[in-house]
């Protein structure tokens, strides 16, 4: 038989990136021609991706979450458009950057904003930003004051870093503002800014918000929004008249990604927001490797119902339903049901706890597992097509 396979699987997170995956997976079939894609839906491990699949890595310093300096990258590859640069939230801004503990309230974006502006200086012309796994809610007022915004409190001085600042916000100075590049942002999060589906109420507990911490970054983001919607050559954010009401660019899906930094993009940058896996699959020519192939391999630590909207494998089996070619899944574990798995295209899934039910070995000894799961896959999907 004829043809190859295309093995596009997300990170498994804690255990192996995406590349890694893509290597064991391929070891696993033996000599059966491949392509490895890895992918990512603008989370963890989108920099690693885009590398795996010809981008260039920059390698940096930024200020981390809690204003220690820490190391970031991001990736560039020039098109005949100009330069794009695709920089992931994660690497400047995420929890697994924070050195001094969780920092709910003085947590930063600005490293996010220093690798753009990096980006820039170099020749970035456009700016693929991926939004994920953030240790801030600040509502990107890090990263645009990285950027040349001006935050200022009643007596002219610059806020401090952090979503609970926010409060004190009283006018907006984007006049110096870094110019001269579009931005998209990669997302599947569609949380609006403020509200019990907004940013702090639904994301802030996850890093480290008390309740009480929760009412004071809302307060600081309805600020934020409120000042925004007041000032010359910013468009509108929210109206604010007592309560505030998720209103213009605070209410649109996606506002409140990464602790509100889809916010800061919207407002301060003009970003526009496209559906994280199905831009990332353009960006690494995804339906190009379509041609000829009689397979597609993806995968993700765990297929849940968290997978069923929206995520890499189902992004991945969308775009290769459109070339007719079937789709399977490999992860770690999973908690949904065949039926449900192929209604949304994919075929069969295979488990590391299928052949190893002890979840420490599964994490621990993830790559010779996938290499049995990928011989098994071969057996049973590629000797019949």
């Amino acid at each position: 038989m004829t043809g190859h396979v295309v093995i596009a699987p997300d990170k498994f997170r804690g255990s192996l990136t995406s590349p890694e995956v893509a290597a064991h997976v391929a070891a696993g079939l033996g000599d059966v021609p491949v392509v490895p894609l890895p992918v990512a839906d603008g989370g963890d491990g989108t920099v690693d991706a885009v590398v795996a699949s010809g981008f260039t890595r920059v390698e940096t310093e930024v200020t981390g979450p809690d204003g220690t300096p820490v190391p970031a990258a991001y990736a560039v590859r020039d098109e005949p458009g100009g330069r794009v640069a695709v920089i992931e939230l994660a690497e400047a801004s995420g929890l697994r950057r924070l050195q001094r503990g969780l920092a709910p309230l003085t947590a930063t974006s600005r490293g996010t904003g220093e690798l753009i502006a990096h980006a820039v200086r170099h020749g970035a012309a456009r700016i693929v930003l991926g939004l994920g796994g953030s240790a801030c809610t600040d509502g990107g007022a890090g990263m645009a004051q990285a950027l040349g915004v001006r935050l200022l409190d009643a007596g002219g001085n610059e806020l401090p870093p952090g979503g609970a600042a926010l409060r004190d916000l009283h006018t907006i100075d984007a006049s110096d503002r870094l110019r001269g590049f579009e931005v998209v942002v990669a997302s599947d999060v569609d949380n609006p800014l403020l509200g019990p589906y907004g940013a702090a109420a639904v994301y802030g507990p996850q890093k480290g918000a008390s309740p009480g911490d929760v009412a004071v970054l809302e307060a600081g983001l309805a600020r934020l929004a409120a000042v925004a919607a007041h000032t010359h050559g910013l468009p509108g954010a929210a109206e604010h008249d007592g309560p505030v009401g998720a209103m213009g660019v605070a209410g649109r899906e996606g506002a409140g990604a990464a602790g509100g930094v889809g916010f800061g993009a919207l407002v301060f940058l003009g970003a526009e927001i496209r559906p994280g896996i199905g831009y990332l699959l353009d960006l690494v020519d995804f339906d190009r490797h379509m041609a000829g192939a009689r397979l597609v391999i993806t995968g993700e630590g765990a297929i849940d119902e968290q997978t069923l909207r929206g995520k890499a494998p189902v992004g991945v089996a969308a775009a290769a339903a459109g070339h007719g070619v079937p789709v399977v899944a490999v992860c770690g574990r999973r908690t949904v049901g065949d039926d449900e798995l192929k209604k949304a295209g994919i075929e069969a899934v295979y488990a590391l706890t299928d052949i190893e039910p002890d979840v420490a070995r599964c994490v621990a000894e993830a790559g010779p597992l996938l290499e049995r799961l990928a011989r098994r896959i071969a057996a049973e999907h590629l000797t019949r097509r």
